[in-house]
């Protein structure tokens, strides 16, 4: 089985501060993610002025009255960017950022980015989706809220305007934080799958790390799960996310379950030869049989060990003669 690509989303959860940004990094490469992804923005071109707060930005909130406000708080400076893309590149972990408005795009582009993720809040954002589309990048579209109707609309925007089929994936997700496990639905990465014939994942919004596990074990190519420092930071995305300890132990679960699922195909596995002939069964005289004595179920059973004849070959034996005398226990030989 492939390996799943782990992104680790930092997301905004570094608040603003380019030293807790480089810890998330440094915490993501030791905890073995393949990435890690932050979120490029300029709050005044992501949101109205009075665009109230969401639900979920409420709960662990840092005191501020709308998005706007709270969306500058959680800005690292430009030249951040360009720190912590250089640092990934140090370290060797993959650097990955969601652009919010055209102007952060052309940051990520000038930082040397030939990827980028589409967040499911811009699945519909053709202001967006098709700059992006004319700079030849990777595209990872996140379909949180969306459709069928939606996606195929948003796969269209991007190949009309110039992105390759073949370069862009998607993340199945649930836009809610952190989200119940009745609202996951993940067999809908079957239908994604089948659909647009692009690799899916999925983007863990849940408490814990089952439903990213069950992910993989059904065939999710991408797993993104946020992280932090500490879940009880005051912040959106905190208290949905994994602390470092629990993200290794995420990525460790995610690493087994890789190898629990094997690949497709069913065939004796090495270990099992051992027990093999222990435990199979071969044909044996049920009673003594006599030399030219016919073969028939009523001489004939089978027990272990499975060395010598198999018990499928009984049809074709009966009727025929022993060509010797085989003592009660013996195993067949023809």
């Amino acid at each position: 089985m492939t390996q799943a690509y782990i992104i680790a989303e930092a997301g905004v959860n570094h608040n603003g501060d380019l030293e807790i940004a480089e810890k998330l990094v440094r915490i993501a490469k030791k905890n073995g993610a393949n990435c890690i992804k932050f979120q490029t923005f300029v709050a005044d071109r992501v949101v109205g002025k009075e665009t109230p707060l969401a639900d979920y930005q409420k709960i662990s909130s840092l005191g501020h009255k709308n998005q706007l406000d709270l969306l500058r708080s959680l800005q690292l400076p430009v030249e951040g960017y360009k720190y912590i893309f250089d640092l990934c590149q140090r370290i060797d972990i993959d650097f990955l950022s969601t652009p919010f408005d055209v102007e952060s795009l052309e940051l990520l582009l000038d930082l040397g980015c030939d990827r980028v993720k589409i967040s499911s809040g811009d699945l519909t954002n053709y202001f967006l989706m098709k700059p992006v589309s004319e700079k030849n990048l990777s595209v990872i579209l996140s379909t949180g809220m969306g459709n069928l109707e939606e996606i195929s609309e948003a796969i269209a925007c991007l190949t009309l305007n110039g992105a390759l089929k073949k370069d862009i994936s998607l993340l199945h997700c649930t836009s809610e934080y952190p989200c119940p496990i009745d609202s996951v639905n993940l067999k809908a990465m079957n239908s994604l799958s089948q659909k647009f014939k692009r690799p899916v994942g999925y983007s863990d919004h849940t408490l814990g790390s089952e439903v990213a596990v069950a992910a993989v074990a059904a065939g999710a190519k991408i797993i993104e799960k946020h992280f932090t420092l500490d879940t009880s930071m005051k912040g959106p995305d905190h208290a949905s996310s994994l602390n470092p300890k629990d993200f290794f132990n995420f990525v460790r679960a995610v690493r087994r379950t890789e190898i629990i699922m094997g690949s497709k195909i069913k065939e004796t596995a090495p270990l099992e030869q051992k027990n093999k002939k222990l435990v199979r069964r071969s044909l044996v005289a049920k009673t003594r049989i006599k030399k030219g004595e016919e073969f028939s179920y009523e001489v004939l059973t089978a027990k272990r060990p499975g060395s010598g004849l198999s018990p499928m070959l009984l049809p074709k034996l009966i009727g025929k003669k022993a060509k010797k005398t085989f003592q009660e226990g013996d195993q067949i030989e023809i």
